[in-house]
């Protein structure tokens, strides 16, 4: 039992542990809360849209962004105040107030139109209590909304260590979602360019199966552009294409030590040249010829690396040694010359046993020149 408790022990740790080279396992958790923000978010928009409209519903209709109207919101608070600035139009609060609020809305004739459904609005009247409810609310919102800005950011970041090549051929969004469906970075590379194509969209492919229909062309890569913007008979070629294309980024991603995002550029630009020759019959570059292109390119930028690498290789010959590498390496010399008197040693015992057996053939071929004289001689009597 102890050493079947230690196996599982160890198993799970390697499958926890934490990898800086490739933490795939940031994306899968911000891509799964960006989603989740993203829900929520919606959802709070609605609500704060639902209960600032109880007191001031015009501005539902002339700010139709949703953060925007969040920030609207929690700036004007009382429509009170932007009523009365509108109706004396002159000193140092009232300009203040609608400089502000120009700022939120970004155009001056948008801010005039809030300020003046402000002042003929038929909005309910709030107490002081259920307003400070409201501006609290509509302010953890509006924190909430720059905080998933901030995380989409990070998620760029991470993705362009992660995945660059994958990231740069089908966007960062689009990326992380397979590498999350998928389980890591690792496995999504080892699964067929077939398993991509349709990743997402199991549910359908099971039903077809079942059914004995037509089975799904695409999953999680119909919200990339190119199949977008592929025309209705295209789709399923295009996100077959482009299915290979992800695949070989992603092995690219995964398996070489420092990737770069040129892969991926060349992949786009591929699928760029097919989605031509779907509509105008252009033919395509080959595969093997871009693949030829990324090389050339990173071999032309390899060489100052391979001077800096020199450099720094010289730096450390110079660096003056300790009196412990000093005898380490006298000891080295004593050992390579114990080695090499021995090896010479053993060279000259095998040349002296392979000169003997020389010297007996030559002896034999001497005597039985020898007996054959000897015979000749005695024929000739």
């Amino acid at each position: 039992e102890k050493a079947q408790l230690g196996l599982g022990h160890s198993y799970s740790r390697s499958k926890v542990k934490f990898n800086p080279a490739r933490s795939d396992n940031m994306i899968i958790q911000s891509i799964a809360l960006l989603d989740q923000m993203d829900k929520d978010l919606n959802t709070f928009a609605m609500r704060v849209r639902e209960w600032y409209s109880w007191h001031f519903p015009e501005l539902k209709d002339i700010v139709k962004d949703n953060y925007m109207f969040a920030r609207c919101a929690a700036f004007i608070q009382d429509k009170a105040s932007l009523s009365s600035t509108a109706a004396e139009g002159e000193g140092e609060e009232n300009n203040n107030k609608m400089e502000g609020l120009e700022e939120i809305v970004g155009d001056a004739e948008m801010a005039k139109a809030i300020a003046n459904a402000a002042r003929t609005s038929m909005g309910m009247d709030c107490s002081s209590v259920d307003m400070v409810n409201i501006v609290n609310f509509t302010q953890r919102m509006v924190k909430l909304a720059e905080y998933r800005k901030k995380l989409g950011l990070y998620l760029t970041e991470k993705m362009s260590i992660v995945a660059p090549n994958l990231s740069a051929l089908i966007g960062d969004t689009v990326a992380a979602r397979l590498i999350s469906k998928a389980g890591s970075l690792t496995n999504l590379a080892k699964a067929p360019a077939s398993t991509v194509q349709i990743l997402g969209a199991e549910k359908a492919l099971f039903r077809a199966l079942k059914t004995k229909g037509n089975t799904p062309k695409y999953g999680l890569i119909y919200h990339s552009t190119f199949i977008g913007r592929a025309n209705a008979k295209n789709k399923g070629r295009i996100s077959r294409y482009l299915a290979n294309k992800c695949s070989i980024a992603t092995r690219i991603d995964s398996f070489s030590d420092e990737p770069s995002r040129l892969y991926g550029e060349k992949l786009r630009d591929q699928v760029e040249e097919r989605l031509k020759f779907y509509e105008t019959g252009a033919a395509p570059r080959k595969n093997i010829d871009v693949m030829e292109e990324v090389s050339r390119e990173l071999k032309a930028a390899a060489p100052d690396d391979d001077d800096d690498d020199d450099v720094a290789m010289e730096d450390i010959a110079d660096t003056p040694k300790s009196k412990k590498e000093k005898k380490k390496d006298k000891k080295k010399k004593r050992k390579s010359d114990a080695t090499a008197a021995a090896a010479a040693e053993a060279n000259e015992e095998k040349d002296e046993v392979m000169e003997t057996p020389k010297d007996d053939e030559k002896s034999k071929k001497k005597k039985s020149k020898k007996r054959k004289a000897d015979d000749d001689d005695a024929d000739n009597d």
